[in-house]
């Protein structure tokens, strides 16, 4: 069973916001057995649109919309949809209830007509209620093929994905069993594990495909399986991971569930009791904005620094002078001394720092374009390392954020 996506909105096409209701939707049907075959998006656009729809419906048997459902003239998503289906739009009396409802509760000011317009809905479509918002979804029906338009605000899309969408689907379609499994390796590239794990992959059984996933420093291998039998899928998708072991276990960290290493390391250290500390030169609070991502955060989370300047790092996180003047402001006694620092300024088990030259310029070392230290502090140690991540600013500091996490997770798993 296969499904389209179509966004609409020309503010995707210009690069003015990240389509990332694709990426939730994706997520959301291969967990309920339905594989996305293909991703569109298009303008508003009202022959554009049509087109869409009808190369969508030849292909797959759900479409899901979203995106152009607003109350003014270029939202033309509706009217669209109308146009598509030969059909004509008639007044909601439960939508407009629910509109009047929320602008009486929530938005204080009077209703107006166009408001009122998004009660307006194709009289063959189901109104599928929107809690947070206006606009309501509708799910329409052509020749077998479902299709289901839903407002771009992603918060109003993921809440009519969960409460309606994906409940209706489960009711109408019969559905294989989709599993996918990721194992998260640090410290070889893609090609080196692929030749390290070549005939353990050539044994995988038909319906177990593998796919490598490398992203600056760490490689994700995403064991994917389809069939109806979920008890066997998932009893044999374990026992080949269990056989990458043997193989690979010294670069295997964890399983990724949805989760990334970050949240992964988050669990961790709340199971542990345990608590965090980041100081930041050359990341300039990357890592700390990645950890503070994941909700909850503030449970093992203390707090973190950037000193970004020579001046900073000795006012501020007490490198001493000395240091830098013998070692270098890019060296691993800095990044030791700012990690043993902020592990005692925030009182924390732990504490990752990183200091280094991401580029285009030496700025106050002397060192190569590339070269990063990574210090962690642990309750029983403290140790830095030496990097080489390339010319590239914005890979290098990618690069030492994910290394700094592979370091911290070594050790938390040690302790």
């Amino acid at each position: 069973m296969k499904a389209e996506i179509i966004t609409i909105g020309d503010e995707i096409l210009i690069g003015q916001i990240v389509d990332t209701n694709s990426v939730f939707i994706s997520k959301a049907l291969n967990k309920i057995g339905i594989e996305v075959y293909q991703i569109t998006s298009v303008q508003d656009d009202h022959e554009h649109i049509l087109q869409a729809f009808e190369d969508a419906e030849k292909r797959v048997d759900v479409v899901l919309i979203t995106g152009g459902l607003g109350p003014t003239k270029d939202d033309i998503t509706k009217h669209t949809i109308a146009s598509y289906f030969n059909d004509t739009l008639v007044q909601n009396d439960q939508v407009l209830a629910h509109i009047e409802h929320l602008f009486k509760k929530y938005i204080k000011t009077p209703i107006s007509d166009i408001n009122r317009q998004q009660a307006l809905v194709p009289s063959k479509a189901d109104a599928l209620m929107n809690r947070f918002g206006t606009a309501p979804g509708m799910w329409l029906e052509n020749k077998g093929t479902v299709f289901v338009s839903m407002p771009g605000v992603p918060y109003e899309m993921k809440a009519l994905m969960a409460n309606e969408v994906l409940p209706r689907l489960q009711e109408k379609f019969e559905r294989p069993y989709i599993l996918h499994k990721t194992v998260l390796t640090y410290g070889l590239g893609e090609s080196a594990i692929a030749a390290i794990i070549e005939e353990w992959q050539d044994n995988l059984p038909s319906f177990i495909k593998l796919a490598y996933l490398p992203n600056l420093g760490r490689v994700r291998l995403r064991l994917s399986a389809k069939g109806k039998d979920k008890l066997a899928i998932e009893k044999e998708v374990d026992r080949q991971i269990q056989m990458l072991y043997p193989l690979i276990g010294d670069l295997i960290y964890g399983m990724e569930n949805d989760d990334p290493i970050e949240a992964i390391l988050g669990q961790q250290l709340k199971k542990k009791k345990q608590t965090l500390a980041v100081a930041e030169s050359c990341t300039g609070g990357k890592i700390a904005e990645m950890i503070t991502s994941i909700p909850g955060a503030s449970a093992y989370f203390k707090g973190g620094v950037v000193t970004y300047a020579t001046e900073s790092k000795e006012q501020v996180l007490d490198v001493p002078s000395e240091t830098i003047a013998k070692h270098s402001v890019v060296s691993a006694e800095v990044a030791i001394s700012m990690a043993v620092n902020a592990q005692q300024l925030f009182k924390t088990d732990y504490a990752i720092a990183t200091t280094g030259n991401a580029g285009p310029t030496k700025g106050d070392a002397d060192a190569e374009v590339g070269t990063v230290f990574i210090g962690v502090a642990t309750p029983t140690k403290v140790f830095a390392e030496e990097f080489k991540f390339g010319n590239h600013r914005e890979k290098v500091v990618n690069k030492a954020a994910n290394k700094a996490f592979e370091l911290l997770q070594k050790e938390i798993l040690k302790n």
